[in-house]
């Protein structure tokens, strides 16, 4: 399979560096002239992937939409993961787990262990237990060859009240991206990679030396412009994967009009 990074660096190189949201809640799936139910579900989930299969290359399916429909809501998780797998892209599934001890490696097992129904080619973490309570997701995630991307400094209004806190002058959004960044180093792989929001005015942390890929929700809906990401991120750009949902799927579910909305994000990688 392959180690994450070297995965995403291809697919990103062959179809740009849009990633897609997968977020069926009630709104959308109206839009869409569908009921909230599983047949909803799934028929929303599944045709925006298949709309988009051969042109985006990261979907990002939120697990929350899935979950709240019980074992059948997750049955219909699992086929919208493999139709991902099926089109050549890759799944960011976002679960924003994290815990401690037993209950964070079962959490590993579950989206990132070999052979596990929910498993993904990446995860979201949340770290606000403490960074090194992500060891055992790491650790599996290095050993399978997928990765997780880590919250940092979210899309959200109500993070930097958490995330913009200083000790000793440093912001917990800070610590956390030097964080990922020594994992890095540490695992000698980029397995650990950052959730930065596309929404604020001034990024807020300082990525040098971090070399991993960052995950930019906020695109369209929430305000984030991918004009904007080239000014945000500086010389990181080129490993920034902007992430919009509603933006993409308020054009379906006409099959042309999403890729025609899907087109119109995408950003190249540079080189």
């Amino acid at each position: 399979m392959g180690d994450f990074q070297t995965r995403l660096e291809t697919v990103c190189a062959q179809r740009g560096r849009l990633c897609v949201g997968v977020d069926p809640h009630g709104a959308t799936l109206a839009g869409w002239g569908l009921d909230e139910d599983l047949a909803g579900l799934e028929r929303f989930s599944r045709g925006l992937v298949a709309a988009l299969a051969d042109q985006v290359g990261v979907f990002k399916p939120q697990s929350a939409f899935f979950e709240a429909y019980g074992p059948r809501g997750l049955d219909v998780l699992v086929r919208v993961l493999g139709d991902i797998a099926a089109a050549g892209a890759l799944s960011v599934l976002d679960v924003k787990r994290g815990d401690i001890g037993s209950t964070m490696a079962a959490y590993a097992r579950a989206y990132l262990g070999e052979g596990a129904a929910l498993a993904a080619d990446a995860i979201t973490l949340s770290p606000y237990l403490g960074f090194a309570s992500l060891a055992p997701a790491v650790e599996l995630a290095r050993a399978t060859g997928r990765g997780v991307f880590v919250l940092a400094r979210t899309s959200n209004p109500e993070g930097p009240a958490v995330q913009d806190a200083t000790r000793d002058g440093v912001s917990v959004a800070q610590s956390m991206v030097d964080q990922a960044g020594a994992a890095n180093t540490a695992l000698g792989a980029g397995v650990v990679h950052l959730v930065l929001g596309a929404t604020h005015a001034e990024l807020g942390v300082n990525l040098t030396g971090f070399d991993g890929w960052v995950l930019a929700p906020g695109i369209g809906a929430q305000g984030g412009r991918v004009d904007d990401l080239a000014r945000l991120f500086g010389a990181a750009v080129d490993r920034v994967l902007p992430s919009a949902s509603r933006e993409v799927a308020g054009a379906g579910p006409d099959p042309a009009a999403l890729r025609d909305r899907a087109a119109g994000l995408v950003v190249a990688r540079a080189g």
